[in-house]
């Protein structure tokens, strides 16, 4: 099903542009008019990381006249393995500085708009207003729904990706579709897919888990590629479809997506009527681990004064790292012993546990091993502990020598 194009066509093309887009000239579905429709175009990406960045790159030589940046992280050494829209020499940068001159240095004609914020419930709607098409690529539910509801109170199509490991996804979501004859498309929003993000700590983010560097190219571009069909009006968008990739096997799916006429958002009766507290909503860990966590979370350079009292022989405890083996490669705190989160899940790992020792817990950054805490002060350790802020502030703040990911 085709659509009516987003934005109408520029005024002209000039010799430099006619020359620079003149293989999607050619096209007879994209043509002169369809090009003046991305020239003529405004669309906003959320994050210059993993899929922002070949999102960013594509947009800009498509010929997308207008293109903002929404991101408010500066680029850091790991990120490299995949935002290829930064380089060494950007490590350290806002990223959407960096972005915004690779952009102006892929294609000077576009209009970069550095939107250098967090985006949030006091600034999301005025951000957005003005564009034509959202293209997301964030990695947090928070901020997917966010996102979400507000393009759906503006009326905006929103594009979005997501991707973990070898997996990803994508798919357009507009309740307020039109077809190509101005009739109104029965299409879905986000939580029509999703109407509740997964319990706190249940689905591990790519800092956690990884991702494959070349997928972010594999689902970016396809955000692209639909971005470019709404604009211009041609094909048929994933609007009530779902593609999956899954890139160990080479194979795609494309799954039908329908509106859920009890949709808190776009349903016959809304419950949510205006943007919500979406942290609660999504929740960063589980309300058992933030209630195992109160009182029961020690600082790293607390850890740090433990592990010498533990050498010297003054003070006695158990260091559990419920990171994954792979994690725990890359860098360790000195003395720990490897359980992973799974164990602390399954039961196994409390046969492992010494009963007359104090059992101290860190993961990466502190979420895991408040969710393992949990398990552990349930099975009757209440002098049990965990590290706030995990592997990650070990790092920045005791032992700088060690690397981080």
């Amino acid at each position: 099903m085709s659509f009516t194009p987003l934005v109408e066509p520029a005024t002209e093309l000039t010799v430099d542009e006619v020359r620079r887009y003149s293989r999607h000239l050619i096209i007879p579905d994209v043509g002169m008019s369809g090009q003046k429709r991305l020239k003529n175009a405004k669309v906003l990406v959320i994050g210059a990381g993993g899929l922002g960045s070949p999102a960013l790159l594509y947009l800009a030589a498509a010929g997308v006249g207008t293109i903002g940046i929404a991101e408010f992280d500066e680029v850091d050494e790991s990120n490299l393995q995949r935002q290829i829209i930064h380089g060494q020499s950007d490590i350290g940068r806002p990223k959407a500085e960096s972005a915004r001159d690779s952009i102006n240095e892929a294609n000077p004609y576009v209009n970069v708009v550095v939107h250098n914020e967090r985006l949030d419930n006091d600034n999301v709607l005025g951000i957005f207003e003005g564009y034509d098409l959202i293209v997301d690529g964030t990695d947090n539910f928070a901020t997917r729904y966010m996102v979400n509801d507000a393009a759906y109170f503006l009326k905006i199509p929103y594009v979005w990706g997501s991707i973990y490991r070898f997996d990803g996804q994508a798919s357009v979501f507009w309740p307020h579709a039109t077809d190509e004859n101005g009739e109104s498309v029965d299409a879905p929003c986000y939580r029509c897919l999703y109407p509740e993000p997964p319990p706190p700590g249940m689905v591990p983010s790519c800092a956690e888990g990884g991702v494959l560097g070349v997928l972010c190219a594999s689902i970016g571009s396809i955000q692209v590629n639909e971005a470019i069909k709404l604009l211009t009006g041609i094909g048929d968008p994933l609007v009530g479809k779902l593609m999956i990739y899954d890139a160990l096997e080479m194979e795609y799916r494309k799954l039908k997506v329908r509106k859920d006429p009890n949709c808190a958002l776009c349903g016959e009766h809304p419950t949510v009527t205006g943007l919500i507290d979406y942290e609660s909503f999504c929740g960063a860990i589980s309300n058992e681990a933030a209630d195992a966590a109160a009182g029961s979370t020690i600082s790293v350079t607390q850890l740090a004064q433990m592990l010498k009292e533990r050498e010297e022989g003054t003070r006695d405890f158990v260091l559990v790292d419920v990171r994954e083996p792979n994690e725990y490669e890359i860098n360790k705190i000195p003395g720990s012993v490897l359980i992973p989160k799974g164990e602390f899940l399954n039961g196994s790992a409390l046969e492992k546990l010494p009963q007359d020792k104090q059992i101290v817990m860190h993961c990466k950054s502190g979420v895991r091993s408040a969710e393992t805490l949990a398990v552990v002060k349930g099975a009757g350790y209440a002098d049990a502990v965990h590290v706030g802020g995990g592997v990650v502030a070990w790092v920045n703040q005791v032992d700088p020598s060690q690397p981080t990911y």
